[in-house]
């Protein structure tokens, strides 16, 4: 990973930063609610090579609030598209320290109201690169502080695809509304009930994502097959896997506080297998990206055969061809995180704690804010 380090490099090292132009120490930039502020507005050809940010916003939740847009070469639709400190790693609208390859936050508590982000995905660029933070938050952002890093260069190589990414959400993950067995609800022989990650038309490589997952009825929330359909629907996948923690790179069940350069958990909030368990799982596909030439999905199953209905949020970062089909996010109420449970008073079988025993399911109605 050294070895580049001394290969001479073309072009010049340029930075956009909120240093204080008066040359007073007032290095920050309020954000009152409604308003973007435009990070860095680059002209010409170069890579992102670096960004840092930290916040300090009065508000809860506010990681999920301030929303982080890219956008390369002149485009009208961003192609990143995501809540700050999902972008960052971290989901649940909180703040947390965690390292990995190309991200990492320093909080100044676990969890706590402000960290400092970092983001090592490189991000080329050949005309043009517009990188804004937006505040849809109730209050003012008092203090953004930031570093765009890139190099700025003659022209970009022919061969460079552009940065993507995107957030989703579904709270909760519905049951299915129908079986590929209708005698037997554990066998599932399709994607089409699975949670999202992200779908893509064009051709590049899936370089991974960050899952956060609030336990809405106790047990283990894994057992999710992750599924990759590459350039088209079919069954089986191209890639298909054995479950959850499978393809987070863990075994039998999440460890916290595990954090590694490619897979691990980012955060971790509330006992393991039980109501509100809060964690933020992730893989990054650093040395081993998913390559697709038309199209790609990419999904997990919500417990085995989608057979819980948890609260599910994800940030899915990839490289393709310029994009045409426009990104899309929630309304800030909808990216708040749900409070907790709280179960009424029935009897549910507690199933135990194996590595292939999903929690059992249980009916929404039982499950009151």
């Amino acid at each position: 990973m050294l070895d580049h380090l001394a290969t001479r490099r073309s072009g010049r090292t340029r930075r956009e930063s909120s240093w204080d132009r008066t040359g007073r120490n007032s290095d920050r930039v309020p954000v009152e609610p409604g308003a973007t502020h435009v990070l860095a507005d680059l002209r010409g050809a170069g890579v992102i090579r670096h960004l840092w940010i930290t916040i300090s916003h009065n508000e809860a939740a506010w990681p999920r609030r301030l929303l982080l847009k890219m956008y390369w070469d002149g485009q009208e639709e961003p192609s990143v598209l995501a809540p700050v400190g999902d972008f960052f790693g971290v989901g649940h609208g909180v703040c947390n320290s965690f390292q990995c390859a190309v991200l990492n936050q320093s909080s100044n508590a676990n969890p706590g109201p402000n960290a400092a982000m970092n983001c090592y995905f490189p991000m080329p660029f050949a005309h043009g690169a517009r990188i804004e933070i937006e505040n849809q938050g109730e209050t003012a952002t008092d203090s953004l502080y930031f570093y765009v890093d890139y190099d700025e260069l003659p022209e970009l190589p022919a061969d460079q695809l552009r940065f993507h990414a995107c957030w989703n959400r579904s709270n909760p993950c519905p049951p299915p509304s129908d079986y590929d067995d209708p005698t037997d609800h554990a066998v599932n022989l399709s994607d089409r009930h699975n949670y999202l990650f992200m779908e893509a038309e064009g051709s590049g490589h899936y370089v991974g994502v960050n899952l956060s997952i609030h336990n809405l009825y106790g047990g283990w929330w894994g057992e999710g097959d992750d599924m990759f359909m590459i350039d088209g629907q079919k069954w089986p996948p191209d890639l298909h896997g054995t479950g959850s923690e499978d393809y987070f790179c863990h075994a039998w069940g999440m460890q916290p506080g595990n954090s590694f350069l490619y897979n691990g958990v980012s955060f971790q909030k509330g006992t393991p297998f039980t109501y509100n368990e809060r964690t933020t799982v992730y893989r990054y596909h650093v040395v081993d990206p998913v390559i697709f030439h038309d199209s790609l999905r990419v999904s997990i199953e919500h417990g085995h055969a989608n057979d819980r209905c948890d609260d599910y949020s994800s940030t899915a970062y990839w490289y393709q061809t310029p994009r045409h089909r426009p990104l899309s996010i929630l309304p800030v109420a909808e990216r708040l995180p749900r409070p907790d449970v709280v179960v009424q008073p029935v009897n549910l079988p507690i199933p135990p704690l194996g590595r292939r025993t999903s929690g059992s399911p249980i009916d929404p109605q039982f499950l009151r804010e």
